[in-house]
């Protein structure tokens, strides 16, 4: 049988096609480095290519064959610059409403800016705009940088991501300015190791952290910091569905839900509260700390926790929240099969059930059982 050609790694999408081809309608051509000459044998220095294929921003970086696999690793990639990427998507925002109406076939939107099978990356310094879907995305990377970037699309385009991490590991994003029509920053698929600091973010939907595990799947994400943020007129403010996550100080200013948990994918509270939670619609949500967390909510639940029955939420923490429902009003806490504990100042008051139930839930491991000693 004979083997399969190698895949190059993909390192750009429409970013290339916008640069290259400002005029094309449809961006939809699917370019790699590789059709610009590059060897990525691992002796070849490709640099040069990459220099010449994107003049609106400096890209430098090594290339070589990952041993023993059939893929490309890029490896020590850096883009920077200033220069800025359009990625011209309002006839894609306008085509995601087909969804809702008969007769009409939407097309998946390409993304701006995505980096796929690589090894050291840092981008820095540049703006990406306006992009189909999303602006900036990382998959099957590790010991990522993604720093000092200015990433904007009007509050009504529908689904554009900021930035988008998948199956990727010691991700660090930093002083960032992110406001979109959808997450500011979402992690999903087997990511660890993320740190995000000093963003601002909104409008758009916030942090998004994990995923629901719809139709079997499961997802690891863990291992995730996030500190050092201010979350303006966005729909919610830090959104978990994983495990292992510390948010730290964070403002919020009119943030719909400023802290929230939905297992079961709910807006609303009380229908959540009906809903038939299933061990099929739901991962394991623990270990997550909120600290000093301030600011003003645009509902009255400021701090919703909407958990499942199969897999409730444990091992919850609140320390020094205070977030008020705007012009000042009392706002209210949320709470279903949510247990954990509260320290400090908590406005609004916690509604975490105590921890009793643990004892009755099969431990994962030896070292779930250190940790949760120590929490």
């Amino acid at each position: 049988m004979a083997r399969a050609a190698p895949r190059p790694a993909v390192l750009m999408v429409a970013a290339v096609v916008a640069v290259l081809l400002p005029d094309a309608a449809e961006p939809r051509i699917l370019l790699t480095l590789d059709d610009f000459g590059a060897v990525g044998d691992g002796v070849a220095d490709d640099t040069k290519v990459r220099q010449r294929c994107c003049s609106v921003f400096n890209i430098i970086s090594r290339t070589r064959r990952s041993p023993g696999s059939s893929s490309y690793l890029y490896h020590d990639l850096k883009v920077t610059g200033g220069g800025i990427i359009d990625g011209r998507g309002q006839q894609w925002w306008a085509r995601s409403s087909c969804e809702e109406k008969k007769n009409c076939t939407a097309q998946p939107a390409p993304k701006a800016v995505h980096f796929e099978d690589c090894h050291g990356i840092s981008v820095k310094g540049i703006t990406l705009q306006n992009s189909q879907q999303y602006h900036l995305t990382f998959t099957r990377s590790s010991n990522v940088e993604a720093n000092y970037l200015r990433v904007t699309s009007p509050e009504d385009s529908i689904d554009t991501k900021g930035m988008h991490l998948v199956d990727s590991k010691n991700v660090h994003v930093m002083d960032n300015l992110i406001s979109t029509g959808d997450d500011c920053v979402s992690i999903m698929g087997n990511c660890t190791d993320v740190r995000l600091r000093a963003i601002s973010c909104g409008p758009g939907h916030g942090i998004s952290i994990g995923t629901l595990g719809v139709n079997g799947s499961v997802d690891y994400v863990e291992k995730i910091k996030v500190d050092t943020l201010f979350i303006s007129n966005a729909e919610n403010g830090v959104r978990v569905k994983t495990t292992k996550v510390k948010f730290e100080s964070i403002v919020m200013r009119n943030v719909t839900n400023p802290i929230i948990i939905d297992q079961g994918n709910s807006d609303d509270p009380a229908d959540s509260s009906e809903a038939p939670q299933t061990a099929a619609t739901a991962v394991q949500v623990e270990k997550i700390n909120y600290i000093d967390i301030r600011g003003t909510s645009a509902s009255e639940h400021a701090v919703t926790f909407s958990c499942s029955d199969a897999k409730p939420c444990r091992h919850l923490s609140l320390t020094n929240v205070n977030l008020t429902w705007v012009d000042g009003l009392k706002a209210s806490s949320y709470c279903r099969k949510a247990f954990g504990k509260s320290t400090g100042t908590v406005i609004p008051e916690s509604c975490l059930s105590k921890e009793d139930f643990v004892h009755h839930v099969p431990r994962h491991s030896e070292e779930d059982e250190e940790e949760d000693s120590d929490s």
